[in-house]
């Protein structure tokens, strides 16, 4: 019986190739009590596995957290997998802007102590006591509205490359680190101001708005299946996209277009550029912006010593 991934990333690259199946990206979560998640997580991999889904998920006793790949012509076989489960029953799919076949290349199911790390020891916080769910249009409006304050729940890399126009945008790492951050920012609005939030999917907004409910904000709101589901109803409903720039995703593609606004700057050069890329020193990996003349340049590296190792012999890299 297998519960764990078999293959390499080049080689399940090669698979996909050989297959010539379109692919959809999509993600999803839900918040719920799981008794066993270590043995919610080998029956995920049992049943996601034959259907050839690769992607990386998170599951604890509070719930799921999924952002994966699979052929488009098994979705229907792969919802039917979800609806076993009564707290997935009907459960929304965040289905990618962009398309990629190779945005994951791996099957990795992990059991966590919770789908999203906050920090918390806090046992009369109720996860589940979330705020107000916003569609497009009406997020919109709110966004409008002078008594609102709107909060990027993201990270400091995630909301440099896209976010919507006036937001906090908390320069952190982690989503822990934001919690505190903008409670003690908005301690004297808990009352008088409306609290309105988003992510990329939907997740980290789920456990800040029960966070900021807990902590005495009485009108707390968020986007209702994060930006890529704003994305997809403001082009079904023709609505303005008060989002602008790309979208920060975790997996392959770094980011996919929500506008053609370019609201950050290379690193090196600063330039106008939303391209993020991991440095080409293995042993640094850092996460940054590069454009394609610095990247040349470069060689793909984040800095002059950086370079200079890629440049040593492989068994002097460190």
């Amino acid at each position: 019986m297998q519960l764990y991934n078999t293959l390499s990333a080049e080689q399940r690259a090669a698979l996909i190739d050989d297959a010539g199946k379109r692919r959809l990206t999509l993600s999803f979560y839900a918040y719920a009590r799981i008794e066993n998640p270590k043995q919610f997580r080998d029956e995920l991999f049992l049943a996601w596995n034959q259907l050839e889904v690769l992607g990386r998920i998170y599951v604890a006793h509070e719930g799921i957290n999924a952002q994966l790949s699979l052929p488009a012509d098994h979705f229907y076989e792969f919802r039917d997998t979800l609806e076993v489960y009564d707290f997935m029953k009907g459960i929304r799919l965040n289905v990618a802007v962009e398309q990629d076949d190779h945005s994951f290349l791996k099957l990795t199911i992990k059991v966590r102590d919770k789908i999203v790390a906050d920090g918390l020891n806090d046992d009369t916080f109720d996860v589940t006591n979330k705020g107000i769910h916003l569609k497009a249009k009406d997020f919109n409006q709110m966004l409008e509205d002078p008594d609102t304050i709107v909060v990027d729940m993201r990270n400091h890399y995630e909301s440099e490359i896209g976010h919507f126009t006036g937001a906090i945008k908390p320069d952190v790492d982690t989503f822990r680190e934001s919690l505190p951050i903008i409670e003690e920012q908005l301690s004297e609005h808990k009352s008088d101001k409306k609290l309105l939030m988003y992510c990329t999917g939907g997740i980290r907004c789920e456990k800040a708005s029960a966070y900021f409910k807990h902590k005495g904000f009485e009108n707390v709101y968020q986007l209702e299946g994060g930006i890529i589901e704003y994305a997809r109803q403001v082009q079904a409903e023709g609505l303005e996209s008060k989002f602008i720039g790309k979208n920060f995703v975790f997996d392959h593609r770094l980011g996919e277009r929500i506008t053609d606004d370019i609201v950050a700057q290379c690193h090196q050069c600063g330039k106008p550029c939303d391209v993020h890329t991991n440095c080409a020193n293995e042993a640094c990996h850092l996460l940054f912006i590069q454009c394609g003349e610095c990247a040349v340049a470069m060689e793909g590296c984040c800095s002059t010593a950086c370079l200079d190792i890629i440049h040593l012999p492989e068994d002097e890299q460190k």
